[in-house]
């Protein structure tokens, strides 16, 4: 098996389990393809990369296979899933389902301070599309959307989506890296402006788009990325 590649590692929160931890930097590493789709990975190298022991990699590795974006072959390793679009698909609609629901309702409840924090994280993301940090535009991303469920009391919510559309985020991330403009993030603020107005149906609509909107056909994603993409 060759040697693993730099995994990313990420701060540990106060009092974060270390199984949690695990799930959380594997989770990283994967959508940022620093982990590589149809790559084999040891459970002992993946905890020797990040200075863990075994067991909560294990667990970590585990609950990723249930959502299918790993597949655990024993005695041989843990391979990361190729791309299949069906599940990208099944993604996409669970997201926008759920976030076009989660706008409408702070259209009707959010506080000015929430505002406020949503506005910091969007002039974040405008720095760091001046600067082309796409790992940090990434990142800044993935927040704004963990704060909308946030402020809407549906973080339960938000750990669902994160566990299934990790398959989306991949492709996202591609498409980030490929596209020489990133329109989301005027589209962040477009979002902003309607649930500042409390306007739920143009905040819906633009939700809406904006999901799709991270999505490259298949076919371009097979052009780019022919190794990764599963029948491709």
């Amino acid at each position: 098996m060759p040697d693993v590649p730099a995994l990313q590692p990420l701060p540990r929160k106060e009092s974060e389990p270390l199984r949690d931890y695990a799930l959380r930097v594997l989770r990283h590493n994967i959508v940022s393809l620093r982990m590589e789709p149809g790559r084999m990975y040891s459970e002992k190298e993946l905890s020797d990369a990040l200075s863990l022991s075994r067991t909560p990699m294990r667990d970590a590795i585990q609950q990723l296979s249930h959502t299918g974006i790993v597949e655990i072959y024993p005695q041989r390793g843990t391979a990361v899933a190729l791309i299949d679009y069906d599940l990208v698909e099944e993604a996409r609609f669970i997201r926008e389902a759920l976030e076009c629901a989660v706008v409408r309702l702070l259209c009707r409840k959010i506080a000015p301070e929430e505002i406020k924090e949503l506005e910091g994280n969007v002039q974040r993301q405008r720095r760091c599309l001046m600067l082309n940090n796409l790992s940090g535009l990434m990142t800044l991303d993935l927040r704004f959307h963990e704060l909308l469920f946030r402020f809407a009391g549906k973080l339960q919510c938000h750990e669902y989506v994160v566990n299934m559309t990790i398959h989306m985020d991949r492709v996202r991330s591609m498409a980030l890296k490929a596209q020489k403009t990133h329109p989301f993030v005027q589209q962040h603020e477009a979002l902003l402006d309607a649930i500042r107005a409390g306007d739920g149906e143009t905040a819906s609509r633009l939700m809406s788009q904006h999901v799709s909107g991270y999505l490259v056909d298949r076919d371009a994603l097979c052009q780019m990325y022919p190794q990764y993409v599963k029948n491709a």
